[in-house]
């Protein structure tokens, strides 16, 4: 188990029955990196993944 699991688990486990939308996350994110630019090249990283996530 790496250590973003506990940060993962507890998501899950505090809004696994919410409904998102993508919007929403990306608004969640934005507000992120605003308050953490250092984490600005993951969160992209991250967003370009789930963005091509059924690519081939």
């Amino acid at each position: 188990m790496y250590f973003t699991d506990r940060g993962i688990e507890e998501l899950a486990e505090r809004r696994g029955g919410d409904e998102v939308t993508l919007d929403w996350l990306a608004e969640q994110l934005r507000t992120f990196v605003d308050l953490h630019p250092e984490f600005e090249t993951p969160v992209d990283r991250l967003a370009t993944w789930l963005a091509r996530d059924d690519d081939e």
